[in-house]
C-alpha cells in the first residue's frame, strides 16, 4: 500500500515538472487540461489510498473480520484504479514526448 502512494508522490512531482514544460515549451491546450485533471485525479487517488491504508491498519490492529473474497477483490480494485491511472499517466507522457521531439529551436 505505501509504495503505491509513493508512487503517487513520485507522479505528483513530475507532474510538476510536465506543467512546467508544457507552459513554457509545447503551449498545447489539450495537454494543459489533461495534465490538470491527472494532477486532480493523483490528489484524490491519493487520499482515497491514505484512508484505505488507515482502515487496513486499523482492521489489523483491532479488527476481528476475516481476510475473505470479498475484501480480495476491493483489495484488487484498488489496484486496478492504481494500474490505470498510471497507465494514463504514461500516456500522457508518451504524447508530450512527441510534442517536444518536433519542437524545433529558434
Amino acid at each position: 500500500m505505501s509504495q503505491w502512494i509513493d508512487t503517487l508522490s513520485s507522479i505528483n512531482v513530475e507532474l510538476g515538472y510536465l506543467i512546467l514544460i508544457d507552459k513554457q515549451l509545447i503551449k498545447d491546450n489539450s495537454i494543459t487540461v489533461d495534465l490538470q485533471g491527472l494532477r486532480r485525479k493523483n490528489t484524490l487517488l491519493m487520499g482515497t489510498l491514505c484512508r484505505y491504508e488507515q482502515e487496513l491498519n486499523t482492521e489489523y490492529e483491532f479488527g476481528k473480520k476475516e481476510y475473505n473474497v470479498t475484501r480480495a477483490k476491493e483489495h484488487e480494485k484498488k489496484r486496478d484504479v492504481n494500474s490505470a491511472f498510471i497507465q494514463e499517466f504514461t500516456q500522457l507522457k508518451k504524447r508530450m514526448y512527441i510534442k517536444l521531439s518536433k519542437y524545433r529551436w529558434r
